[in-house]
């Protein structure tokens, strides 16, 4: 039972924002578009759209933008990432991200991330590598929940296992994240494709 961040009380979480980024070349230069899936259980309720930096660092900022600024905010439970890292190496700092929403965090993987393969690139090819790799250390490992990874801050494993049990229908990825992807997907390419 135990629980990273501020503890969220054990109750049935139904208010779910999924976020992923839309695909990009890997030499492409820009904006990359974030959208979030907003779901009431597991009916799709609104989608968010915002933009951040290719390997920047203001994924976090974004995403707590795009949800304290919405129609949605106070009804919210927790959010949901497709990976620590959005739009390349924009690594969400989801401790602070935890702190100003006041929400738990729960980051989700298909498959297990080779963190020394993550931790090189952080270490020598990007801006405040550092400092990233920092957040993703203090995070720990990906814990295997079900045939998925999971990462969470302020939900105890119990509550994690729950949820992916609960939103994962129609693959091994909870609905918010998938439809996220779809969806940034479209954005991207035109149409959606690929598994998230």
């Amino acid at each position: 039972m135990e629980t990273k961040g501020i503890a969220v009380p054990e109750r049935r979480i139904s208010n779910v924002i999924g976020f992923d980024d839309a695909p990009f070349q890997r030499d492409y230069e820009g904006p990359i578009s974030v959208v979030g899936a907003v779901f009431a259980g597991l009916r799709l309720d609104g989608v968010l759209v915002g933009t951040i930096e290719k390997d920047g660092g203001d994924a976090c900022a974004q995403i707590e933008r795009l949800v304290a600024h919405s129609k949605f905010k106070e009804h919210v439970q927790i959010i949901m990432l497709q990976g620590i890292a959005l739009g390349g190496f924009n690594v969400v700092d989801v401790f602070s991200l935890h702190e100003s929403l006041q929400l738990p965090i729960m980051v989700i993987s298909r498959k297990e991330p080779d963190m020394p393969a993550i931790e090189h690139a952080l270490q020598t090819h990007i801006l405040d590598g550092q400092k990233k790799w920092s957040i993703i250390q203090k995070l720990g490992p990906m814990e295997p929940v079900g045939k998925i990874y999971v990462q969470r801050v302020g939900l105890s494993r119990d509550q994690a296992v729950e949820l992916v049990h609960r939103f994962s229908v129609h693959s091994h990825i909870p609905e918010p994240i998938r439809m996220a992807h779809l969806i940034a997907g479209a954005i991207g390419h035109g149409e959606s494709r690929g598994n998230p």
